[in-house]
């Protein structure tokens, strides 16, 4: 039995679940540790719900035995003489590992951002990504209504923009999404299409208003900054995300995932062309992704060195 360790976000419980599908198609027996990242003060909530999911859960002793963690006299001697057997197995990188799908009684660590995964069962988890048990507030429920015609309405573009946490972690995630980013990408766009109407998504609406008065201005086109979410309902602006027909994403699984939902054909997708200051990340890319570099340039997506697997 395999036992997937979840944390982070929406976004990365939806990767890791994603594996978690994948390595059932498999035939592997596999369960979830959803407790010991989430007992931390600052953990973020648990949200695969909204999709109507339930999964199944490691027992304490599964996970003892997965990472040889007994505390029993005799283990504690065996590990001191012969060393310990914990089938622990920690993302190095960020990049797509065959490994992964191989492997047996291991206690998985990572966030596997890559849709590499689960490209051959892309099908199955399009319709397990379903917005099914969604529960948007009262105080909201027309604000979002209106946001959703809105966006269906037009040619809607979603903008993700994350600051907060990003800001406080500027080593790892700064200098990335730009203003020369977000410029470039809104003039792509702008060039791309006739008459793009940009949809707002963002940890800081206040910041955002200010932000889009001035890109309003400076083309001409209407911006739109999507309010009323939490991080508590951050899976609202996520299925708005997904109904919008391109996007301009950040450095952030909450904004892939917002486009990949998007399962139009002919959708553009636009990113970043660095995913992280602290490690390589290639395989967080798609086929269907436009690179731009931090300083606004466009980039050319990178021949990929092995088939999908």
């Amino acid at each position: 039995m395999n036992i997937i360790r979840m944390s982070g976000g929406i976004g990365n419980q939806m990767f890791q679940y994603a594996l978690y599908l994948k390595l059932v198609s498999l035939g592997k027996e596999v369960k979830f540790d959803d407790v010991t990242e989430y007992e931390l003060d600052n953990a973020r909530p648990i949200v695969l719900s909204v999709f109507g999911i339930d999964y199944p859960r490691a027992g304490k002793d599964e996970l003892i035995r997965v990472t040889d963690g007994s505390m029993d006299f005799f283990s504690r001697v065996r590990r001191k003489i012969f060393g310990r057997k914990s089938g622990e197995y920690h993302e190095l990188s960020m990049d797509y590992d065959s490994a992964v799908l191989e492997k047996e009684n291991a206690y998985l660590c990572g966030g596997f951002q890559s849709e590499r995964y689960f490209k051959d069962i892309e099908q199955q988890v399009r319709e397990t990504y379903q917005f099914r048990s969604i529960k948007i507030p009262g105080q909201i429920e027309e604000k979002i209504k209106g946001y959703g015609q809105e966006i269906e309405a037009c040619f809607s573009v979603s903008i993700h923009i994350r600051r907060g946490d990003y800001l406080d972690s500027a080593d790892v995630y700064g200098g990335i999404c730009t203003d020369a980013y977000y410029n470039k990408a809104i003039r792509y766009m702008m060039e791309k299409y006739e008459n793009p109407h940009f949809f707002v998504f963002t940890n800081d609406t206040f910041w955002a208003e200010k932000w889009c008065e001035v890109r309003a201005r400076e083309t001409g086109k209407p911006f739109t900054v999507v309010t009323g979410t939490s991080e508590e309902t951050g899976y609202i602006d996520l299925m708005l995300m997904s109904r919008c027909k391109a996007h301009i994403i950040a450095n952030s699984s909450f904004s892939w995932w917002g486009a990949w939902l998007d399962a139009s054909p002919e959708k553009c997708v636009v990113a970043p062309s660095k995913w992280i200051n602290t490690r390589e990340c290639h395989d967080i890319y798609t086929e269907d992704m436009v690179k731009i570099t931090p300083a606004g340039k466009l980039e050319k997506l990178e021949e990929r060195h092995e088939a999908i697997g």
